[in-house]
């Protein structure tokens, strides 16, 4: 195969020549942490990063080349470890029969082939959207799956560090579900290690959510705020309920794994509650795509490039991702539950 000399964005109205910029400039699909904003984006170099545990906190640094000076020094009282960056490739084909009979404005070859070229990709970084929120939220929760549902790394056992979890007990009447809600907090703001943070923030599950408003306890108070803060006739107030100084919202991300198995981001009974508007604590890192004209650069989120077929019968469009999302102060991430 040799790389495709035309560039159908050109004939649709894009001006970048580079499938890359063109990927990445698409409509992103925004899951549900990707509107909170809370993993950043940060392009390394390299294909691994090293982290290094101290107290709690981790720091992470990209890897360097053999004989390259060390980055970091190791020190007494201190773990590193070093993780890959998982590849992610994805790619899908252009066949003449996907051309044949798509509209074209003025009978232009090329404006049919941008159509269809931008259906692809729009669904391609679709599927990237929601592997990458598959990957954020187990990163949240302290562990990197990959697309199958198989555990990569658990950064607790890695590290030797220990999860927090908080019992709401909410099938016990009696349960002051305040103390309960104040105890995470107390969780998240003994774990910030030197972070700053705006407020507490929760995904929980339906089943969690239903126990939490259903509570003798919360009951009132979550009548009052469906009443005077929602607006109930034109509003879900289902979604969400501040309470006690943490915003609750039912979360009800499920994704399909490359097994055929559905799996829910956040387990029945479960939800876990984090530290928002924090500076350095949720970062997803991103390493240079799978070819030798893009060693050593920084990082994208998703690259993709098109190749046409000697003969002109096909056009193969390949798009990959290398990320890995880091919660560097994974203690703060509290796991919530009900054990009735």
């Amino acid at each position: 195969m040799n790389a495709i000399i035309r560039n159908p964005f050109d004939a649709g109205g894009y001006s970048l020549a580079e499938m890359t910029q063109a990927i990445n400039i698409l409509p992103n699909l925004y899951t549900r942490l990707g509107e909170i904003g809370l993993f950043r984006f940060e392009g390394i170099t390299q294909r691994s990063v090293i982290i290094e545990q101290f107290e709690g906190a981790l720091n992470v640094l990209p890897s360097v080349p053999l004989g390259a000076p060390a980055t970091v020094a190791s020190r007494e009282g201190r773990s590193m470890r070093s993780f890959g960056l998982p590849w992610i490739p994805h790619d899908d084909v252009i066949l003449a029969s996907d051309i044949q009979g798509v509209p074209a404005f003025g009978g232009n070859e090329n404006d049919q082939l941008a159509t269809v070229m931008l259906r692809k990709l729009t669904l391609m970084r679709r599927k990237h959207a929601q592997t990458r929120e598959y990957m954020e939220m187990n990163a949240l929760r302290g562990i990197v799956k990959d697309g199958a549902g198989i555990t990569l790394y658990n950064y607790f056992t890695e590290l030797g560090l220990g999860q927090i979890s908080v019992d709401f007990l909410l099938g016990t009447a009696t349960t002051k579900v305040q103390e309960k809600v104040r105890e995470a907090i107390r969780a998240v703001e003994d774990n910030l290690l030197g972070e700053s943070m705006i407020s507490i923030y929760a995904l929980v599950s339906p089943e969690f959510f239903d126990k939490l408003i259903g509570h003798a306890l919360t009951q009132d108070a979550y009548k009052f705020y469906a009443a005077t803060g929602a607006q109930p006739l034109r509003q879900d107030v289902r979604r969400a309920f501040p309470f006690a100084g943490i915003l609750f919202e039912e979360y009800r991300g499920t994704v399909t794994l490359s097994t055929g198995a559905a799996e829910r981001l956040i387990p029945a009974g479960e939800g876990v509650a984090f530290p928002i508007g924090t500076i350095d604590t949720f970062t997803t890192y991103g390493g240079p795509a799978n070819q030798i004209s893009l060693a050593n650069t920084i990082g994208l989120p998703l690259y993709a490039r098109q190749l046409m077929d000697e003969k002109d019968r096909w056009i193969n469009i390949l798009t990959e991702a290398s990320i890995l999302p880091v919660n560097k102060r994974p203690r703060t991430a509290i796991r919530l539950f009900s054990s009735n």
